[in-house]
């Protein structure tokens, strides 16, 4: 246990040169400075893709199910074989068509989505997302000649239109004569208004019921294809759901889950995780080499008292262990303030939310943290793992110190 004695002597013990006291307090700070960046970029990182999935999910569905000959004529039995797949919690129809929207201000294209309130509310995020109205004021009853539309807030904010105003929907595809395609126009009601924070589908998005999505568009009772949700617990296995899904419907269906729909988006999110992990630990990297500086001025100065070390018996190895157990104490002092610095603001960015964030181009409105301790783990061991490779030149300089040379 010796060389834990003298290596904390040679810490605790003032330098003839303050110099060399100076880089190790620097090379203990750029260890804390770079581990208290990582926490918190990759924090931000977690936060902002864990926030962006939130907000894609709160529009799209977990699952989606189409068959590759179109329309599903079926829908009504697909659904309910969907439903009887182990951790799913909800499965709705949906029509989708590219329409234009014209009111006050003029029109603007838009995605027509038609939707079932009644088996809709569980599978889509649109009943959180409402600001004025209802999904259920989707429902109408009977022959209704103004149906009701739901609008994205960028959208109506475009058109100039709230509550209970009208606006044109129109249909390109309308019906081939002689003098060209007559488009197909339609006057509805505005009944409700919603705001996902993504301005992608705030502006471009619309709801009408399912039923009259098939009788402005001339459809039929079909679907485009069934939403589907699972549990938040099986997100992570949406891809398994999904192929059983497949399985269940037999030949001619397809399931998407929502990590193959969007996987350009957070693989790139991924890759500038790893690229900005690289590019924080160079911080600690050039902490590292202030150590190799310290530890070899140490080595310089303490010579005589290894050399007289190893004439009382210390071997090379036990020398080479003193200047390994310095770097490490530093790792360990360096990462431990680090991580609790680290982590103390991440807290303070989550609590009090200092930075704020431009909704109109961020899908969220403040900084986003979510610390993973996974992330902490790995940065915790790749600072204490750099810095103690750091010290292996200088520890096996300090091994190689003649007793002959130095005391003669």
């Amino acid at each position: 246990m010796f060389e834990w004695f003298v290596g904390l002597r040679y810490l605790r013990a003032k330098h003839k040169h303050g110099f060399i006291s100076l880089i190790s307090f620097i090379s203990v700070a750029g260890i804390t400075v770079g581990v208290i960046a990582l926490i918190v970029v990759l924090a931000v990182y977690s936060g902002f893709t864990d926030g962006l999935r939130d907000q894609i999910l709160g529009v799209n569905s977990h699952i989606i199910v189409q068959h590759l000959n179109g329309p599903i004529n079926d829908y009504k039995l697909a659904r309910e074989r969907i439903l009887t797949v182990k951790e799913v919690t909800g499965a709705t129809p949906y029509l989708y068509a590219q329409t234009l929207l014209s009111g006050a201000a003029g029109g603007n294209g838009v995605v027509l989505r038609g939707m079932d309130p009644a088996t809709a509310e569980n599978v889509v995020g649109l009943a959180r997302q409402m600001i004025k109205g209802s999904i259920k004021d989707l429902d109408q009853a009977g022959d209704v000649r103004v149906p009701n539309i739901i609008l994205g807030k960028n959208l109506a904010a475009d058109l100039r239109v709230g509550v209970d105003d009208r606006v044109r929907l129109i249909s390109p595809s309308g019906p081939l004569t002689p003098m060209g395609i007559i488009p197909k126009v339609k006057t509805c009601r505005v009944a409700g208004i919603f705001e996902t924070g993504m301005l992608e589908y705030d502006s471009t998005l619309a709801y009408m019921s399912l039923t009259n999505v098939q009788n402005f568009l001339g459809l039929g009772d079909v679907a485009h294809g069934i939403e589907v949700s699972v549990k938040k617990s099986a997100l992570g296995d949406a891809d398994k759901i999904a192929r059983q899904i497949a399985d269940k419907l037999g030949s001619g269906f397809i399931a998407k889950d929502w990590m193959t729909m969007n996987s350009n988006l957070f693989a790139a999110f991924k890759l500038e995780k790893i690229g900005m992990f690289i590019a924080m630990a160079l911080i600690i990297l050039v902490a590292a080499l202030n150590i190799i500086s310290a530890l070899v001025m140490v080595v310089m100065e303490k010579s005589k008292d290894i050399a007289i070390l190893k004439s009382m018996g210390a071997t090379s190895g036990s020398i080479m262990k003193i200047f390994f157990l310095q770097g490490l104490v530093i790792a360990i002092a360096g990462t431990t303030i680090g991580v609790a610095g680290g982590l103390g603001l991440c807290e303070l960015l989550s609590r009090y939310h200092f930075i704020e964030l431009p909704s109109n181009v961020y899908p969220m409105t403040t900084l986003p943290i979510k610390v993973l301790p996974l992330d902490v783990t790995i940065i915790a061991v790749s600072s204490i793992v750099i810095t103690l490779l750091a010290t292996l030149y200088p520890s096996w300089k300090a091994s190689t110190v003649h007793p002959a040379e130095v005391l003669s």
